[in-house]
C-alpha cells in the first residue's frame, strides 16, 4: 500500500515521540489525528512563571504542537499553554526558536524539537538579544535569585541514568545527573545554540 512521504514522516515522528516518553521522567504527551497532526506535550520539571507579579518556580508545563499540511517543509505551530516567564516565549504563548523560526530545517524531528523546548523551559538556552518578552529578557539578564538552568536534568534523563546505573530524582533532591550533554541529541544542541558553561548565567540561542 502506497504511503506518502508526509505520512511516513508523521508515523516516524509518532514513534520517536513514544520512544522519548519511554526515555524521560520529564516528558509525556497526548496525540490526535490519523495520521497524528496534533500533540499536547507536558514537561514535569522546574521552570519559572510570574504569579501576581512575583517570579516563582512552576513544575508542570503544557505545549501544543500542530503539524500543518505543509509539514515537514514548514515549521510546526507551537503554543505554550501554561504560564511561563521566559525571554523567548510571549505572554500569549508564542515560541521563538531563533534562526529556526525563519530557516526551518525539515530534518529536525519532533523529539529533537521537544528537547529544544525543554532546554528553553529550564533556562539552559535562551536569548536576550531578540526577545518575545522584553521584560523577561531584562529580568533574566540581571537577576541573581534563581540559578540557571532551573532544572539540571536533560530530557532523556532515564536513558542517561540507565547507562550510568543512576537513580533519576527531582532537581530539588540531593542527587542529580550532572553531565547532561551525553543525553542531548546533536540536532537539538545545534538548534538550541551553544551549550551553557556552568559558570555563566546567560546563554544565547542562535
Amino acid at each position: 500500500m502506497y504511503e506518502s512521504p508526509q505520512t511516513r514522516r508523521l508515523r516516524n515522528d509518532l514513534i520517536a515521540m513514544q520512544r522519548l516518553a519511554d526515555e524521560s521522567s520529564i516528558f509525556s504527551f497526548r496525540s490526535s489525528g490519523t495520521p497524528t497532526t496534533r500533540y499536547l506535550i507536558e514537561f514535569h520539571g522546574r521552570s519559572l512563571a510570574r504569579v501576581r507579579n512575583k517570579i516563582e518556580y512552576l513544575d508542570r508545563h503544557e505545549v501544543e504542537i500542530k503539524l500543518g499540511t505543509a509539514y515537514p517543509r514548514t515549521m510546526p505551530e507551537l503554543k505554550w499553554l501554561t504560564p511561563i516567564y521566559h525571554p523567548n516565549i510571549s505572554e500569549i504563548g508564542l515560541v521563538c526558536l531563533g534562526g529556526y523560526g525563519t530557516h526551518w530545517v525539515p530534518s529536525l524531528h519532533l523529539d529533537d524539537l521537544c528537547a529544544m523546548l525543554w532546554d528553553m523551559a529550564r533556562f539552559h538556552n535562551y536569548d536576550i538579544r531578540s526577545p518575545y518578552n522584553r521584560e523577561a529578557a531584562l529580568w533574566a539578564a540581571n537577576q541573581v535569585t534563581f540559578p540557571f538552568p532551573t532544572d539540571m536534568r536533560p530530557l532523556r534523563d532515564k536513558r542517561l541514568a540507565d547507562l550510568r546505573g543512576e537513580t533519576v530524582v527531582h532537581p530539588a533532591g540531593e542527587v542529580v545527573i550532572a553531565d547532561e550533554q551525553a543525553a542531548v541529541p546533536v540536532p537539538s544542541r545545534r538548534a538550541a545554540g551553544p551549550i551553557a558553561d556552568p559558570a555563566e548565567d546567560v546563554v544565547f540561542l542562535e
